[in-house]
C-alpha cells in the first residue's frame, strides 16, 4: 500500500454526502441551526460520523477545521462535552438514557456546546424513548442532540417530529473507491472490489481492502448459490453460515470480553473477600448477561450482512438475464452468475430475494433461532 493522503477538515470522512455537508456547514455558521438532530442513511452511509464530524465543527473556531484541539478530541471520542451513546444489544435500555439526560442538563465544560449523540436510536424502546423525549422537548440552552437511525420510520414519532433530518445517500463504488485509495492507500484494485462488493458501505469497504479473512470470509458466502444443488448441500449451507457468523463475532468480542473481565476484578481488587462478595457476584452475573446479549446481537449482525450478500448474487443473475448494463457486484464470480442465469429465471430470482428477506424477517423481528431461519431459507434457494 502507498501512504495514505492526510485529511484537513472534520468532513473528509463523508464519502459521496456533498449535500449532507453542505447543510450542516450552513448550520455550523448559524443558518437553520436547531436543539436536535436526526441522521438517516441506509447502513454503511456514514450516520455516525457524520454526527460526530458535525459535533467536531460545532466545538471547533474555524467550524471543523480537523486539526485544532477540539476537532481532535471530538473526533478521537476523548471530548469532554461529547457524549457518544453505543449499544450492541437489541434496545438501549432506560438506565442509559436517563444517565445520557442527567448529564445534557450540565453546561459545557470547555466547548461552546454539550453535545449528545445517539447512535442506533432505532433501537429506543417505549421507556428509554419517552426518557428522551421529555430532554429534547425542554432542551437546556447549549445542549444539542444528534441521533442516528436508517429512516424516520424507525424512530418514535413524538421524537422524529422534534428533529430536523440529514439524510445520507448510498455513495456509488467509484467514490468508495477512491475513498479507500486516498485515505488508506488501498491497492486501486482491491480498492474496486472492496467498493463494489461493499454496495457502497464504508466501514465494510474498509475492512474488505486491509484484511484478508474478510474476504476469504466472503467469498465462501457469496460461493453458496451455485451450489445449493441437493438437500444435504443446503443443511450444510445453513451450518457453515451460523458457523461463519459466530467465528467472527467470537473473534471480535473476545479480547473485548476480557478486557471488560479484567477492569471489573480491578475494581474489586485482590482481595479474596472481596472477590466473593455478594456486590462482585452481583456485577459479575450483570457483566456475563450484558456479553452474552451483545454476543447474539453480534451473531445475527453478521448473519444479516452475510444475507445482504447472497442478494447481491440473486441480483447480479438477475442483471445478467435481463441485459442490465454496468459491472456486476459480485464481477468476480461472473461464470457462476452466468451459469445460475442460463438454470433459473428472473420470476424465480426475484423469489429467492424474497426467501432471504423473510429469513432475516424471522430473525430480526419474531427472534427465530438462525439455523432453523437458514434452513428453511436455503431450501427455498435450491437450484
Amino acid at each position: 500500500m502507498s501512504a495514505p493522503a492526510t485529511t484537513s477538515t472534520v468532513w473528509s470522512s463523508l464519502v459521496g454526502q456533498q449535500h449532507a455537508i453542505a447543510t450542516l456547514q450552513r448550520a455550523v455558521a448559524g443558518h437553520g441551526m436547531t436543539h436536535a438532530w436526526l441522521f438517516t442513511g441506509p447502513p454503511g452511509s456514514g450516520r455516525s460520523n457524520a454526527a460526530i464530524a458535525f459535533a467536531a465543527a460545532l466545538q471547533c473556531a474555524r467550524g471543523g477545521c480537523g486539526e485544532c484541539h477540539d476537532c481532535l478530541t471530538v473526533l478521537a471520542g476523548s471530548h469532554s462535552d461529547v457524549s457518544i451513546t453505543r449499544t450492541e444489544t437489541a434496545v438501549i435500555k432506560v438506565e442509559g438514557i436517563r444517565d445520557l439526560v442527567l448529564r445534557a442538563a450540565l453546561s459545557p465544560a470547555q466547548g461552546r456546546w454539550q453535545v449528545m449523540i445517539v447512535e442506533d436510536a432505532d433501537r429506543l424502546n417505549d421507556s428509554s424513548g419517552n426518557a428522551l423525549l421529555k430532554a429534547i422537548e425542554e432542551p437546556s440552552p447549549r445542549t444539542i442532540w444528534l441521533l442516528c437511525a436508517p429512516t424516520v420510520e424507525d424512530v418514535l414519532p413524538t421524537i422524529r417530529s422534534r428533529c430536523r433530518n440529514v439524510v445520507l445517500s448510498t455513495p456509488s463504488a467509484a467514490e468508495v473507491s477512491r475513498f479507500l485509495v486516498a485515505r488508506h492507500g488501498v491497492d486501486p484494485g482491491l480498492a474496486a472490489y472492496a467498493a463494489r462488493a461493499s454496495q457502497g458501505h464504508i466501514g465494510r469497504a474498509r475492512a474488505l481492502a486491509v484484511d484478508e479473512a474478510t474476504r476469504n470470509r466472503r467469498r465462501e458466502v457469496v460461493g453458496i448459490p451455485a451450489g445449493l444443488t441437493s438437500l444435504g448441500a443446503c443443511m450444510n449451507a445453513a451450518a457453515n453460515l451460523v458457523d461463519i457468523a459466530k467465528l467472527e463475532t467470537e473473534a471480535v468480542g473476545e479480547e473485548i470480553n476480557t478486557r471488560e473481565r479484567e477492569e471489573l476484578d480491578a475494581v474489586f481488587g485482590s482481595d479474596r473477600k472481596a472477590r466473593t462478595s455478594r456486590s462482585y457476584k452481583a456485577a459479575l452475573s450483570q457483566l456475563t448477561e450484558s456479553q452474552k446479549q451483545r454476543g447474539k446481537r453480534r451473531t445475527l449482525d453478521v448473519v444479516d450482512r452475510c444475507l445482504m450478500d447472497l442478494v447481491s448474487v440473486y441480483r447480479d443473475v438477475i442483471a445478467v438475464q435481463t441485459g442490465a448494463p454496468g459491472d456486476l457486484v459480485n464481477e468476480e464470480l461472473r461464470g457462476d452468475v452466468s451459469t445460475l442465469a442460463r438454470q433459473s429465471s428472473p420470476e424465480q430470482n426475484l423469489r429467492r430475494i424474497d426467501a432471504v428477506f423473510s429469513a432475516r424477517e424471522k430473525m430480526l423481528e419474531f427472534q427465530v433461532p438462525p439455523l432453523l431461519a437458514l434452513e428453511s431459507m436455503m431450501l427455498s434457494l435450491r437450484l
